[in-house]
């Protein structure tokens, strides 16, 4: 069963769109519960109904892959807001829910496609963090039930 540890949300796209241009500032912002809407995602982020059927309306990533990427790469610093992704959660294999409806806190979601990590992780977290990553990125997400998502930890 999953349990959420960190809810992050931000209001506009750092990273995302931004292919051959730098990075934007849009601080990402930790909250201890959000709003999810059926078919449009977490209320108050960036990709909040970006798209009709958009596949990344929610993000997970889980902090067990967050752990072991620091212990590998020597990352001290690190915090998992650098990863973009809006739930960091425990205790699943992400990659297993691809395809597949699941319910987190009785918000039902399905799991649409692995959150390929990008480029812009080697800026956001270290050198070799995109290869790193790779086939381990996180979980994108639509929202099936609206309800409310709140931080376990």
């Amino acid at each position: 069963m999953l349990r959420i540890e960190h809810i992050f949300i931000a209001d506009g796209h750092s990273y995302f769109g931004r292919h051959g241009q730098p990075a934007a500032v849009f601080p990402i912002v930790e909250r201890s519960e959000a709003e999810c809407v059926a078919g449009r995602g977490l209320r108050g982020d960036r990709f909040f109904g970006y798209k009709d059927d958009y596949k990344g309306q929610v993000t997970l990533f889980a902090a067990e892959v967050f752990e072991q990427l620091c212990e590998e790469l020597k990352l001290t610093a690190a915090q998992p807001a650098a990863l973009r992704r809006n739930l960091v959660v425990r205790g699943g294999d992400l990659n297993a829910l691809i395809g597949e409806e699941f319910e987190l806190q009785g918000v039902r979601l399905v799991g649409a496609e692995e959150c390929r990590p990008c480029y812009w992780m080697d800026q956001a977290l270290a050198p070799g963090a995109e290869a790193w990553l790779k086939g381990r990125g996180g979980l994108r997400c639509r929202v099936l039930t609206s309800g409310w998502l709140r931080r376990e930890a």
